[in-house]
């Protein structure tokens, strides 16, 4: 659990990590058990059908280890699973990194508990960071355990679904101690493969497959608007903390791009008809932080894509690829990816 959730540096932060993760495992019910019963929702069924489907998709067509995870199901009274506190000081954009043995150095800092993670999160403000707390709604073991299905992934649209699946299983497949960016990114660009493929093949037909194809082609381009807004500023950001110069003058000019980030958000949104699927992101103060997260997803996906294409498509050779990448030091591993 040290691995998945960030490392311990302290017998409290041990004591927090395995109870949490225990307890989901102490919830687990088997899925097959569950539509064995007469009494289950008849919604609740049809939506494990599919996700066993899914499931069965994930092994069969992009060659994922799905061994013996996301067989049971775990039933949730949140939202999220846990809570991740990220932290980067005032004028830069590199996220602070907690270093443990096996895992290397992770830019987050995991907890089970809100309460904790909030408390955690006002320590790193009182010596000076910028925080930002963001709920987990699904993490992977990495193979350590069986990883559950959990209730509030499975509440969310047939392909958000796909997603979180194939993006955590992606997890299982490569992974680089101390490089956070490069485990996403490649996450992330399974994710996107994976329900590209999905979406094509025949077992998703007729109007469901069109009603999936509109709402998946829809969210992604809102991503994609999002992503390029945010790495926009900071890239802006970065060119600002490299030029140095007093504190106040940097202060102002960071609050000052933070603020033009807010109003093209809301340009943006404009032309999305409304749509306010990330107002909850936007809520409260801009920071360092908050803006890094969306690096440490999306920075690396281009070259992962370029890879596969590289590959000709041939997932279990990209899979093969990547582990490699995974092997090499940082320096190398980034000269590998490079355009």
């Amino acid at each position: 659990m040290c691995l998945v959730l960030g490392g311990c540096e302290s017998l409290s932060y041990y004591q927090q990590a395995v109870s949490g993760h225990l307890s989901l495992m102490h919830s687990r019910e088997p899925i097959a058990g569950l539509l064995q019963d007469p009494a289950l929702d008849p919604a609740l069924q049809e939506r494990l059908r599919t996700f066993l489907r899914l499931r069965d998709f994930a092994a069969t067509e992009l060659a994922l280890p799905v061994g013996h995870s996301y067989e049971t199901l775990v039933r949730q009274n949140s939202p999220y699973v846990a809570w991740s506190v990220f932290a980067a000081p005032e004028f830069s954009l590199g996220l602070k990194q907690w270093c443990y043995p096996i895992a290397g150095c992770v830019a987050y800092r995991g907890y089970f508990a809100q309460e904790a993670a909030n408390a955690y999160a006002e320590t790193l403000r009182e010596q000076g960071w910028e925080v930002y707390l963001g709920g987990v709604t699904a993490y992977s073991t990495l193979g350590w355990f069986d990883d559950p299905l959990l209730s509030s992934v499975l509440d969310r649209d047939t392909w958000q679904v796909a997603s979180v699946l194939f993006h955590e299983l992606a997890h299982q497949v490569a992974y680089a101690p101390g490089d956070s960016d490069f485990n996403e990114s490649f996450a992330t660009a399974v994710e996107q493969e994976g329900l590209r493929r999905w979406l094509d093949a025949a077992g998703v037909s007729g109007g469901e497959r069109a009603e999936l194809l509109q709402a998946s082609a829809a969210q992604q381009s809102r991503n994609a608007a999002f992503v390029a807004l945010v790495q926009g500023a900071v890239q802006d950001l970065s060119a600002l903390y490299g030029q140095g110069g007093d504190d106040a003058a940097l202060r102002q000019a960071k609050q000052a791009r933070l603020d033009a980030l807010r109003a093209d958000y809301a340009t943006l949104k404009q032309s999305w008809g409304g749509y306010g699927g990330y107002d909850g992101w936007f809520n409260g103060p801009l920071n360092n932080a908050q803006l890094a997260t969306v690096s440490t997803y999306n920075d690396l996906v281009p070259a992962f894509t370029a890879l596969l294409a590289r590959q000709n498509g041939d997932l279990p050779a990209f899979y093969q690829a990547v582990q490699t990448l995974a092997g090499l030091d940082y320096t190398a591993r980034r000269a590998a990816l490079a355009p």
